[in-house]
């Protein structure tokens, strides 16, 4: 019987929040935000990341509430959203952390070991990342698995489901908008 009266509020919620509704979605948000919250910690394991994922969570019902068709689906795309945001943050992080290094471990930087040299290289690599983080995510994650990973177009298009043309089309347009966002810092 509980169930059916959050469903029943769900039901009423969601149909408001398609309609513009902020204090459904705060409802919204405070019924089920705990639960966010426990998945997002279940796949980061990280407490302290917890709050980050789960703005960017609510963010994204916001944004893509009226992308749900069925209230039905609203547990499992709520699921799916949660799990996903905290992946790709988790993936982002590392990504993070394997870019520095190797910017840092690059041959370049062992050789410009005067500290104007070194200077000049760190501030190349701020510049490079600033611009890969800039990228917006349909091109920024098809561009870290084949750059810094060095996956194949077909493994990221198995990953991404997607046709390896599609991952082909969004790398070239990637490295188009890097180019012109590290022209313009020039």
């Amino acid at each position: 019987m509980a169930y059916a009266t959050n469903f029943d509020s769900d039901q009423t919620s969601i149909e408001a929040i398609q309609t513009g509704d902020r204090f459904a979605f705060q409802e919204l948000v405070c019924r089920h935000d705990r639960w966010v919250r426990g998945v997002i910690f279940g796949v980061l394991n990280d407490a302290d990341r917890v709050d980050d994922v789960a703005q960017q969570v609510w963010q994204t019902v916001w944004s893509r509430i009226s992308d749900l068709r069925s209230i039905a689906q609203w547990r499992p795309w709520l699921y799916r959203l949660a799990r996903n945001a905290a992946i790709d943050y988790g993936r982002d992080q590392t990504r993070r952390k394997k870019l520095v290094l190797k910017a840092t471990e690059s041959p370049t930087v062992r050789v410009q070991s005067t500290p104007d040299g070194q200077a000049i290289q760190q501030e190349t690599n701020h510049a490079v990342m600033d611009a890969i983080r800039g990228l917006p995510t349909l091109y920024r994650e098809p561009f870290v698995l084949r750059h810094v990973e060095g996956w194949s177009y077909q493994e990221i298009g198995e990953t991404m489901e997607l046709p390896a043309a599609t991952v082909e089309t969004r790398l070239v347009r990637a490295r188009k908008l890097l180019r012109q966002s590290l022209l313009n810092k020039v």
